[in-house]
Formats: structure tokens, sequence, C-alpha cells
């Protein structure tokens, strides 16, 4: 019997800029401190989860590739970049809070900057992204770090029906390929930021 593949979304942990609320985009902005300690925190769930992960594809940004790399070296497995799992283009709203947003472009400014990458842009880098990882790693499971704005495009476009709300920094949501196509087993899960066990073995 042929196993089906596992991909496991992650959100990278957070930066100053997502606690100051300005939009990175394709900016590239660090891990903070406590985004150092989400991510272990994460790999220290995936550890004690016992699934077997195959490997980790990141976002080349470094706030993403931060994160992959603490939870790879956690589960001695191996780290890849792939440009293709970056963050959208915000353009001319890179570096900006959302006061400044709704001042400049108003309520729809999230319709309304002009020089920003489209949602269609982002889906089919992604599918090629998907549909080459399913094509090279048949029947395993990967880890994927990547970026709020991409990952909800794109989980949106593989689960129809999916809850849309807001992706939390180091979430977890892992999706099995099935005949039907890709189904949810968790969604957005952060469970490891609270856990007491998973704390005390840091």
């Amino acid at each position: 019997m042929t196993l089906a593949t596992r991909i496991g979304w992650v959100r990278h942990g957070i930066t100053e800029w997502n606690q100051l609320g300005k939009i990175q985009g394709v900016t590239d902005i660090p891990l903070s401190l406590e985004g150092i300690q989400q991510a272990r925190l994460l790999a220290e769930r995936l550890l004690l989860d016992k699934e077997q992960w195959n490997g980790i594809y990141c976002s080349d940004l470094t706030r993403a590739y931060e994160t992959g790399e603490i939870i790879a070296e956690r589960l001695g497995i191996p780290l890849l970049q792939d440009v293709r799992l970056r963050e959208r283009s915000f353009g001319e709203a890179e570096g900006t809070t959302e006061a400044e947003r709704l001042s400049r472009w108003g309520t729809e400014w999230r319709r309304l900057v002009p020089d920003q990458e489209s949602d269609d842009t982002i889906r089919a880098r992604g599918h090629e992204f998907v549909n080459e990882l399913i094509a090279k790693h048949q029947g395993e499971a990967w880890l994927v770090v990547t970026h709020g704005s991409f990952l909800g495009r794109m989980l949106q476009s593989l689960c129809t029906g999916l809850d849309d709300s807001h992706l939390r920094n180091v979430s977890l949501t892992v999706l099995e390929k099935q005949p039907q196509g890709w189904q949810p087993m968790i969604h957005n899960c952060t469970r490891h930021l609270n856990d007491a066990t998973i704390k005390s073995n840091l």
C-alpha cells in the first residue's frame, strides 16, 4: 500500500515587525528573540509527536530560514531553500503599519496598493512547488516553512472550505494527499506555545 504524501505547513516565528504590525513582504527581517523561542517550541513538539518527517523546505527569507534551521537541527533532517515559498511582495506597503496603510489607501488598501504581487501569481508559484514536491517525494512527509499571506492563499486553494482565520506565527497545518484531494489533519495549531511538557524540555 502506497503511503499518502503529507505536507506540514508552518508559518515562520514572530519578528519585531510582526509585533509592530508592519507588513514585511519580501523585506528580509530576522526572527525576534521570541520568534527563536517559538521555533524551538515547535521543534520540540515535532520531536515529541514522533511523526516521521523526511525534511524541510523553506523560503529563502531569513525569518523562514531561521525557523526551518532550528527545526531541522532538532529533528536531524535536511533543510532546503526554495524561492517560490517567499512571501507576497507588498510593494509600497512594506514597512507600513495598519494606521499608515489606512491613511494612504483607505480600508481597501489590500486591493489598492499598486505594485503588490497578485493572488494568481502567488498561487501559480505555490502550486508549481507543491506539484514538484509530490513528484519528487511521493509517499513522504515534508515540512514547509513559509509566510502568512502566501500560506493563506495556498491553503485556501488546496482545501475548499478550510477555515480562513488569521494564521498565527509558528502555526502548524498538516495536509494529506488523498484520492479526493488534500485533506487537513490539523489546521493553524499552536498548542506547542502553551504546552507545559514541551516548555519543560527546553
